[in-house]
């Protein structure tokens, strides 16, 4: 078990200084030893798109090309999830496609919500922002970081804050 331990760490050590000298970044042990587009692949991702280790992925997603999905998001694709081509879903983002308010407050008697969720192509969405169920973002829109978006965007907008407002 030992000599596992030590080869571990020394192939982490090289994979941590090999990606601080090409990249100038420090990840986390599971995103040096994962490839984001082999990822991106066996999910089913459009060609060149990438989504980090550490994203979750639950249900049908789907996503288009050349997208970037950074780490520790969330894509709920339970009531169906579309991203499109050239997105950038920056890091901490959590995009919903159900909720369990009514589930939750009658006690259990009523069902979850599930509704389609969509990101047009060419958006980009801040980090730690959240898409509630339903919501659609307009091509070419921007969501600014930190908000929260309760309802669809139109094309080519930019909105911020919480809830989120055109600005």
């Amino acid at each position: 078990m030992e000599n596992l331990f030590n080869k571990l760490k020394k192939i982490f050590y090289f994979k941590r200084s090999e990606i601080k000298t090409n990249y100038n970044r420090v990840l986390p042990l599971n995103e040096l030893l994962t490839d984001r587009w082999e990822k991106a692949k066996f999910l089913g991702f459009g060609e060149g798109s990438s989504v980090y280790d550490s994203a979750i992925i639950l249900g049908d997603v789907k996503v288009g090309k050349n997208t970037w999905i950074g780490a520790n998001t969330v894509l709920d694709g339970s009531g169906g999830l579309e991203i499109g081509d050239n997105c950038s879903i920056s890091i901490g983002v959590q995009i919903y496609s159900h909720d369990s308010v009514a589930w939750a407050t009658s006690g259990g008697k009523e069902p979850y919500i599930y509704q389609k969720t969509i990101i047009e192509d060419n958006c980009y969405i801040g980090p730690n922002t959240i898409i509630a169920k339903g919501v659609k973002i307009g091509e070419k829109s921007i969501v600014g970081a930190n908000s929260f978006v309760n309802k669809s965007i139109p094309e080519g907008s930019k909105y911020a804050g919480n809830p989120a407002k055109k600005i």
